[in-house]
């Protein structure tokens, strides 16, 4: 019986990191159940023993995304010298490995938009990915208060995703890297 409650619980875990992977890169609305179902290798009938809805799938999915993203840039910045967290985290997240795999990167960026006009689950999972990216940063940012680490924050994580799509619609190589950049420059003096 144990094994079994194992075993539901990583075909859960998959079919999560499938459907994440797949609306990341896809969207939201281009990303169906049994698109989903058959990446992770498995049969569209055995969805509903995991997930009530496709929304609840979606809403996992995203909770399970940006917590991904948080943890990656937590150890970013953990790694890095002393002082210096912020500016790796901005470095790693403007970067055009990042750029150029939205369905491995920053589940904001992929489907910010989207997310937006979902409501109910989708977007309780999104704003609530949000509040813990912001707390990243704002624990990164030295400010001589919370409120005041929350402000620039928001502001840095709206420069490091506004900038990441603008790299993403660019064409041009010479133009994305060059918005890449700016973004960084424009990031790091939000942040100091």
């Amino acid at each position: 019986m144990r094994r079994s409650a194992e075993d539901k619980a990583e075909t859960r875990r998959q079919i999560v990191q499938t459907a994440g992977r797949m609306l990341r890169g896809r969207g939201l609305a281009e990303t169906g159940v049994a698109d989903v179902m058959a990446a992770a290798g498995l049969t569209h009938g055995g969805f509903y023993r995991h997930f009530s809805s496709r929304e609840d799938l979606a809403a996992a999915a995203i909770g399970s995304g940006f917590a991904e993203m948080r943890g990656r840039l937590q150890a970013i910045a953990a790694q890095a010298p002393p002082g210096k967290g912020l500016e790796a985290v901005i470095d790693t997240y403007l970067t055009e490995a990042h750029r150029d795999r939205p369905d491995r990167g920053c589940v904001m960026a992929a489907i910010g938009m989207e997310a937006g006009r979902a409501g109910g689950a989708v977007q309780a999972a999104y704003r609530e990915g949000i509040v813990l990216l912001r707390g990243l940063l704002a624990d990164l940012v030295p400010a001589p208060t919370r409120r005041q680490a929350e402000d620039r924050a928001d502001a840095i994580l709206s420069v490091l995703v506004g900038g990441l799509l603008l790299a993403r619609a660019l064409k041009d190589p010479a133009a994305s890297k060059r918005a890449l950049k700016n973004a960084r420059n424009a990031a790091l003096e939000l942040a100091y």
